[in-house]
């Protein structure tokens, strides 16, 4: 499976109808939500989009035919193996209708060459642990986990007694990161257990 690194976009005019699409990288639906509403064209006759985010998907085909926009823009992301992908395709009415089978053409074909043309990112198999550590051992270990490439700091919570420290580690440096952590605090802090996560390198 793939991501993608940043926005690509690709124009093509079909019968005088201009199409507009738009592929970015998304983390959740939140995200994907942001992307569709940033990437919408306010003067355009349809905006219409599709996620995917893992098992998540949602597709909108904005006023046109039932099935003939959004579904074929997921069929488009999910034929490239992408996931963590929001596409919005925009149409500019040119005047003559394509039919159901011409519009399903000319969106799947649009979102589809917009993708191929992204540049793609592996997805790396991550773990979602917390590590808990007292106040004298925080500061240290929030910087050095910072600096590892292998490791995404998600969130820092306070506690009464020091914080948690969220992080996202790639499955294959979960081990280093634990010597680390134990050699850092000098065994004091606690590694939850890690829960497996699809997250973006």
């Amino acid at each position: 499976m793939f991501t993608l690194r940043k926005v690509e976009t690709f124009r093509q005019e079909v019968r005088k109808s201009r199409f507009l699409a738009t592929a970015g990288p998304v983390a959740d639906e939140e995200a994907a939500k942001a992307f569709i509403k940033a990437h919408s064209e306010a003067d355009a006759s349809h905006n219409c989009w599709a996620w995917r985010i893992g098992l998540l998907y949602r597709f909108n085909d904005d006023g046109e035919p039932g099935g003939t926009a959004g579904k074929p823009i997921l069929q488009a992301i999910d034929g490239q193996a992408l996931d963590g992908v929001a596409v919005v395709v925009t149409r500019w009415f040119g005047g003559i209708l394509l039919g159901s089978g011409g519009l399903i053409r000319a969106y799947g074909g649009t979102a589809a060459s917009c993708l191929r043309a992204a540049e793609k990112l592996p997805l790396v198999a991550r773990s979602e642990i917390v590590i808990t550590c007292g106040f004298a051992d925080l500061a240290l270990l929030q910087a050095r986990l910072s600096a590892l490439e292998t490791v995404q700091i998600a969130a820092v919570r306070y506690t009464a007694t020091g914080g948690e420290i969220v992080v996202a580690v790639e499955e294959q440096a979960l081990a280093e990161l634990r010597r680390l952590t134990a050699d850092l605090t000098s065994g004091r802090a606690i590694i939850a257990t890690p829960t497996p996560n699809g997250l973006p390198a």
